[in-house]
């Protein structure tokens, strides 16, 4: 039989909790973690809310030089990928650190510590030269974002291959993609997969905010955040982390390992058409679903859940909206389709990591996540959009998809484990 990949420990740093448990606890209740800017003063901004991840990195086990050396969104993915292969059950002295791997995905790297070091050496911009000898030591690892994938590495122990993915807002599901590939073609056993991303600082608000793309709803900030909406009016920038613990089938069964899905299929496509705007044909998307699809040997008919993009944007929703009735048909019209960036935002990188958490805790606790903030439907977007209360659902099969600036479109599919028999040769 082929190698098969499962998902066997999941770690979340999200809004609104840290922790698999609290992440879960917030998706399946349907509260809001958006909310006004606080890291940073917004005043002056269009769009000054946030969902932002209460975390203090001392409480969370890093000590005070690893919170010295690394970037907000290092301590995430290594506080994330710590709690998932302590949730695995993996031991480390029964693992082949050669057979380990890393995949994580960001994309905007260490922006965070970036913008604090430049405002020292410029003094907050005033200086067109800079002294670079009043920059921190570490300032070189933050300039590589390489380096987030080898701290978790270093975290881990994992001497297999180790790449950090940067595809824009489809990383993390293209990282745990890569992932899932080294395993099936039997370059590693264990890979911690995941994307991080802590972008909220005044340069990336100051980037969005010139091409309009996040809501300017800052009188309330808790239903900012309206995927699907008809009074929806950009995305809510987020930050978080989430790492997965991905196996071989073969060997997790063998160790008794507790399985959250299989991974059955992977696709990702391009649009080749422009930064960021999208067709309204949604054409692209719906090819990269049509690949996992074949790629799992599933038909839409199989598909009970859609974790959805849906950024909360005119053009991302209706685009994803014709994706969906493209690649799946009638069956667009019966699944349960949600969108969870209405609960924690938009973390860029990182959120298609934090969405195939979701999805892993939706299979095992058999809850669809709902859309929350949804009251006035927009009529194009006419599927069951899951609004405001999570639902009871069989679910078998998921489909995850994300979009990301650049033309990226990203579908995986994720199943319950279930044990086939070889065929006979």
């Amino acid at each position: 039989m082929s190698r098969r990949s499962v998902i066997t420990g999941v770690g979340a740093v999200a809004p609104g909790g840290i922790g698999r448990d609290a992440y879960w606890d917030l998706l399946s209740s349907g509260r809001t973690a958006t909310r006004g800017i606080t890291l940073f003063d917004p005043s002056g901004f269009r769009s000054r809310v946030a969902a932002e991840c209460d975390f203090d990195p001392s409480a969370a086990g890093l000590t005070p030089k690893e919170v010295r050396r690394m970037d907000r969104a290092a301590q995430f993915a290594v506080v994330a990928a710590r709690e998932a292969v302590a949730d695995s059950g993996l031991d480390p002295g029964a693992r082949d650190p050669s057979r380990t791997g890393v995949s994580i995905g960001s994309a905007v790297g260490c922006t965070m510590s970036l913008e604090e070091e430049y405002a020292v050496l410029a003094d907050d911009g005033r200086d067109w030269l800079v002294d670079h000898t009043y920059g921190v030591p570490h300032l070189y690892g933050y300039m590589v974002p390489s380096t987030l994938a080898v701290e978790v590495a270093w975290q881990v122990g994992a001497e297999g291959p180790v790449a950090l993915v940067s595809t824009g807002c489809t990383s993390g599901l293209d990282a745990i993609g890569h992932g899932v590939q080294l395993i099936e073609e039997g370059t590693a056993d264990v890979v911690l997969a995941g994307a991080t991303d802590a972008p909220l600082a005044p340069i990336t608000s100051a980037c969005f905010d010139a091409i309009k793309a996040t809501t300017p709803n800052n009188a309330d900030p808790r239903h900012a955040s309206r995927p699907f909406d008809a009074r929806r009016d950009g995305f809510v920038l987020g930050e978080g982390a989430a790492v997965v613990v991905l196996e071989e089938a073969a060997a997790a069964r063998r160790r008794g390992a507790t399985v959250y899905a299989e991974v059955l299929g992977f696709a990702g496509r391009s649009n080749a058409y422009h930064m960021t705007g999208l067709k309204p044909d949604g054409r692209e998307m719906a090819e990269a679903i049509r690949v996992a699809l074949d790629r799992a040997r599933l038909d839409p008919a199989a598909i009970d859940y859609i974790n959805a993009h849906g950024s909360g944007t005119q053009q991302n929703d209706r685009h994803e909206t014709a994706a969906f009735k493209r690649s799946l048909g009638q069956r667009a019209y019966e699944v349960p389709v949600s969108s969870i960036k209405s609960m924690i935002g938009h973390s860029l990188g990182a959120i298609g990591s934090l969405e195939v958490a979701a999805c892993a805790l939706a299979l095992r606790h058999q809850v669809v996540p709902p859309t929350a903030n949804l009251t006035v439907p927009d009529p194009v977007c006419d599927l069951d959009y899951v609004p405001n209360e999570a639902r009871s659902h069989r679910m078998d099969r998921v489909l995850s998809v994300g979009s990301g600036f650049g033309g990226f479109q990203t579908a995986m599919v994720l199943g319950r484990f279930q044990v086939r028999r070889a065929i006979p040769a």
